[in-house]
């Protein structure tokens, strides 16, 4: 009786991560040392100043300060300290491994025979994104460089405000409103309907005589936070996200 014999593990390589690397990210590098440095964890480099390690170092900066540009346009209202904060979190170790494992990055980690076939580190992860970041950089320029944080990054940006104001839009209008006005935003019912016991409510902000589009909620507490919402969607310039319908 003949036995199947498992097919022997073989190892992804170093040419065939490049191009894998390359289709994950959506960028072409036209120096290929550069992302050959960048997936190159110290353990699988002949000498630690070629592993990745550098380029971390350069990445974490300027993935820094693609995000603190990015949150300073977006959030022209917001000050110094709540900025930070946001800006924190979205270049965290966490999000930065967490994208890295999106884009699949972990099966293109160059490293040495003892790590290969474990599980890869979330420290590992964040690295080699940030590594990457300076990589393009290098490779590209700024502008490339831009492009490929932002594209990557989008969702965790607008997450990290997001979870930073905690969905309160109506504490959140009324600290700037006081902090730009010295004064505090009302609330007015439009409208009502449905019977007694099922009734929803039309609520829209009100700031020095200025009213901002309505929004409907089961509640009058609910109707409210969502006008709030609208109304910082439109001193931002934006579409206000709750229209005036349930």
């Amino acid at each position: 009786m003949s036995g199947q014999t498992e097919e022997p593990y073989r190892a992804i390589s170093s040419d065939d991560k490049l191009v894998m690397c390359q289709e994950r990210i959506g960028y072409k590098f036209k120096n290929l040392d550069l992302l050959l440095s960048a997936l190159t964890h110290a353990s699988g480099a002949a000498k630690r100043v070629e592993s990745n390690e550098r380029l971390e170092f350069l990445g974490d900066s300027i993935l820094g300060l693609i995000v603190c540009e990015q949150l300073f346009r977006l959030y022209p209202n917001y000050l110094e300290g709540e900025l930070t904060k946001i800006k924190s979190i979205v270049v965290s170790r966490r999000v930065c491994a967490k994208v890295s494992r999106t884009l699949g990055l972990e099966e293109c980690l160059i490293v040495g025979k003892g790590m290969a076939g474990s599980s890869v580190p979330r420290s590992l992860l964040s690295d080699v994104f940030e590594s990457i970041v300076a990589a393009v950089y290098l490779d590209g320029d700024i502008g490339a460089v831009r492009e490929f944080i932002l594209r990557t990054l989008h969702t965790e940006i607008h997450a990290a405000a997001n979870g930073y104001t905690g969905g309160n839009y109506k504490s959140l209008l009324q600290h700037l409103i006081q902090r730009e006005m010295g004064i505090s935003p009302t609330y007015i019912m439009v409208s009502q309907e449905g019977p007694d016991h099922s009734k929803t409510f039309e609520m829209a902000a009100t700031v020095n005589g200025r009213r901002f589009a309505s929004a409907w909620g089961r509640n009058k507490k609910d109707a409210e936070q969502r006008a709030a919402g609208n109304a910082l969607a439109e001193l931002r310039g934006e579409p206000p996200p709750y229209v005036a319908a349930l």
